[in-house]
């Protein structure tokens, strides 16, 4: 009995040594989790910091001359927003200080100016006020990207260039908007030009592609080795395999699909098609195992409830255990798209890295994709284009998140049904 004292202060002690433990414990789960979220806060804020800008645009308004009497095929756009820059500063005469004036727009000026001619011609024979796109220097300066104080070698426009441009600003005939050319053009040389429309409809059609070929066939791939495969040597060297290809290299698919689909089946590259394909084969592992997953999750009662009821062992799986598994399938889509969507490798090794600049029709049409236009961007020695990188990247990130939400739907609803 003198002992049972001792003992109820040892048992305390140790409780409050274990429950100290835990609490560290818990404080080091939260530490570690705040820090990997501030990490990730840092990382996002900085793409948005860096790439926010590139969703405007700098314009300059012209009042461009088109003279009557001229086929309009044969009108020289590019001449007429020259001869509209100099008589709006008509002091500059010099070859060189010309040249320089001409530096203040885009070289797609004159493309714009056609647009508007040739879908309205009663223009020909009057002066045309146009807002046509500035260059790619006079809008980072104009937006505040690059400070106007720097020397003329950071900024890219000389001191008479800044000059002109003040005195555009003080007239009124600069003006900084949404940047539409963004979203509805392709490709460009010209950073103030380029845009990722091919490069999301790219992304769109060969994640659909993925979709339509790797959902069905992961599914019942994971039925069948679930719930009817015979327990064999064979099988098991199956289970492995599939099980290792998910962590294959994504690059080894994309030499697959250069060594198969393109040399063998000669489809065509560069293709939403073909990128599919590969991505497809990509995904597949990983809509297995995860489509495996749930179906084991599903009580044994549920089958057991559909064959004592006279179901067949298909009936008791398509109607009974697969809609209830069917979250858990949808989890491994998504995650499985989500890799997809974000990889580079393969989709270089088909050659969607093309420079494309017609957006893409069918699934059949040359096209890129987002992370491809990433890299492209990236490489690119203008700084207008380090904007335009880190906005693509917000883009696609976006897109992925549309996704999550759009399966986070879809699992809702297949929850409320079953």
């Amino acid at each position: 009995m003198s002992n049972i004292p001792n003992t109820r202060s040892h048992v305390a002690e140790t409780l409050k040594s274990r429950h100290r433990s835990e609490r560290y414990f818990r404080l080091l789960g939260l530490a570690a989790t705040i820090f990997g979220l501030a990490f990730l806060s840092i990382l996002f804020v900085s793409i948005t910091m860096k790439g926010y800008s590139a969703f405007q645009k700098t314009s300059i308004l012209l009042n461009v001359s088109v003279e009557a009497g001229e086929a309009l095929p044969a009108i020289n756009y590019q001449g007429l927003i020259k001869a509209s820059l100099r008589q709006s500063f008509p002091e500059v005469k010099k070859r060189q200080a010309k040249r320089a004036l001409y530096g203040l727009v885009s070289s797609g000026a004159a493309y714009e100016l056609r647009a508007k001619v040739i879908d309205n011609p009663t223009l020909i024979g009057t002066t045309v006020a146009i807002w046509v796109t500035a260059s790619d220097d006079v809008d980072m300066v104009s937006k505040g990207v690059i400070p106007r104080g720097t020397t003329p070698a950071v900024r890219r426009l000389s001191d008479r260039q800044m000059g002109w441009l003040g005195v555009l600003e003080n007239e009124g005939r600069v003006k900084t908007g949404f940047n539409w050319t963004l979203f509805t053009a392709g490709d460009s040389r010209e950073p103030e030009l380029a845009g990722v429309a091919v490069a999301m409809l790219g992304s769109f059609y060969s994640v659909l592609v993925c979709i339509v070929l790797s959902f069905p066939l992961g599914v019942m791939t994971a039925v069948y080795l679930e719930e009817f495969a015979p327990r064999n040597r064979w099988i098991e060297f199956v289970e492995i395999n599939i099980n290792n290809l998910a962590a294959v290299p994504s690059i080894v698919f994309g030499l697959l699909g250069l060594a198969v689909f393109l040399n063998v089946f000669n489809l065509p590259r560069s293709s939403p098609l073909i990128g599919g394909m590969v991505l497809a084969l990509m995904t597949l592992p990983t809509i297995v195992i995860a489509s495996r997953a749930a179906l084991k999750a599903v009580p044994p009662s549920v089958r057991d409830a559909a064959l004592a009821l006279g179901a067949s062992p298909v009936q008791a799986v398509l109607h009974h255990v697969l809609p209830l598994a069917m979250p858990g399938t949808l989890t491994g889509t998504v995650i499985g798209t989500a890799r997809a969507l974000g990889e580079t490798a393969p989709l270089l090794m088909i050659g969607m890295v093309a420079f494309i600049v017609d957006l893409p029709e069918t699934i059949l049409s040359p096209a890129t994709a987002l992370p491809v236009q990433v890299f492209l961007w990236a490489d690119q020695p203008e700084r207008a284009f380090g904007e335009r990188t880190a906005a693509a990247i917000l883009i696609l990130l976006v897109f992925i998140c549309s996704m999550n939400l759009l399966a986070v739907a879809l699992r809702r609803k297949f929850e409320i049904r079953w």
